[in-house]
């Protein structure tokens, strides 16, 4: 059992980081930290006292003045050696640093010497450091005008924003998730091997840097063509768009999650009746999956689990049905109702759980799509209540 501390837990990487460790119970013993420790001695001690490894994530990523920028992130890394230092502890920290180390801009300085920093303090200490130069983040729950382009991108496409490109060029992203895994193989393994898609790797003592290699490499232009495919598709026609690979997967269930759930779904359906019954489209099926089918009898609940990867539509044909979501470590339940009589659709984004319960008197039919081929050996799905 590995204790692993992560400063900005709350932001949008240490989100993913702090809720894939909560998958793996029998692995990791997550330490909860708060950014006020960093204001509390005490507390911020006490943190790093409780951990085997820490992972550095709380930074700056922009500010109105550059300076402020700098000064904050050396300030974290040094409050944070600080304590170690006081305490006597040794735990193995990863530091998150930037391909902006190489730009002459002070963001890229604050992480160049703050890699600097703990790499000495490391050396002095004989404590083991990773340090990981990573390129453009993107996935769900990241900040527009913050975190990504990508973000920025999904939230005024989603909210009827007109995005503006400053400058077109190309941009090398590797997905969060693909992120996480990367810090959870070095943490559990640690193993100098285990990383085969990394485009380097200096190890020094006990200290190494490993620059992560990007997965996806697209231009500003075209990466604004596909996501505003995805709404033209998505919102206009309630189309699931052409999935070719693993990062048009990616960037779909991306964007879905800077929908406003709550006033978006349920979504009508177009019903065509005539004397022979009744025909509606649930999906149009332009990247695959696979579709399903389920009865439920009245009062009975299916689901109560979450998927990291895969996302999931349940349209209701026939009976009433009451389907909830909430995204993984909120409060916030969104609650629809649906009515077979009115067909319509509710999508399960990603990291959201759900369930869909049998209201009405007679049984209710359901129709699921999920965006991969179902296979019972896969470990996509978590259970958790909504």
């Amino acid at each position: 059992m590995i204790k692993i501390g992560i400063t900005g837990q709350p932001g949008f990487v240490g989100t993913h980081l702090y809720n894939t460790l909560g998958l793996l119970p029998d692995r990791f013993k997550r330490i909860p930290f708060e950014d006020a420790f960093f204001s509390d001695e005490s507390k911020l001690s006490e943190f790093v006292k409780s951990c085997d490894a820490i992972v550095h994530l709380a930074a700056m990523n922009r500010h109105n003045d550059p300076d402020v920028l700098y000064q904050t992130n050396i300030r974290l890394v040094k409050q944070l050696i600080a304590a170690c230092e006081t305490t006597n502890s040794i735990p193995h920290i990863l530091f998150s640093s930037s391909t902006q180390e190489e730009r002459d801009n002070l963001y890229g300085r604050s992480k160049k010497e703050g890699l600097q920093l703990l790499e000495q303090w490391a050396e002095k200490n004989n404590a083991k450091f990773t340090g990981f130069i990573i390129p453009n983040v993107f996935g769900s729950f990241g900040n527009p005008y913050y975190n990504s382009v990508v973000a920025t991108f999904c939230h005024q496409l989603t909210h009827n924003e007109t995005p503006k490109i400053e400058v077109d060029g190309e941009i090398k992203l590797v997905y969060v998730s693909e992120l996480v895994q990367f810090f959870l193989d070095k943490i559990q393994f640690n193993s100098e091997t285990l990383f085969n898609t990394v485009n380097s790797c200096e190890t020094k003592n006990n200290c190494e840097t490993i620059h992560i290699s990007h997965t996806s490499e697209i231009k500003v232009s075209s990466l604004l063509q596909k996501l505003t495919k995805y709404k033209e598709d998505y919102f206009e026609k309630g189309e699931i768009p052409t999935l070719k690979n693993s990062f048009d997967r990616n960037l779909f269930n991306t964007f879905l999650c800077y929908i406003e759930h709550s006033s978006f779904f349920p979504f009508k359906l177009k019903l065509n009746t005539d004397p022979r019954g009744s025909f509606v489209e649930t999906i149009k099926i332009n990247s695959g999956g696979q579709v399903s089918f389920s009865t439920t009898v009245p009062g009975v609940t299916r689901g109560d689990h979450f998927h990291t990867r895969k996302a999931e539509r349940f349209a209701v044909i026939k009976g009433k049905a009451k389907i909830e979501i909430r995204r993984i470590g909120t409060d916030r339940v969104i609650s629809f109702e649906l009515n077979g009589k009115e067909p319509s659709f509710v999508d399960m984004p990603i990291w959201y759980s759900h369930n869909i319960t049998n209201i009405g008197e007679d049984e209710l039919y359901t129709i699921l799509w999920i965006n991969e081929q179902y296979d019972a050996n896969d470990p996509d799905t978590w259970f958790e209540k909504v």
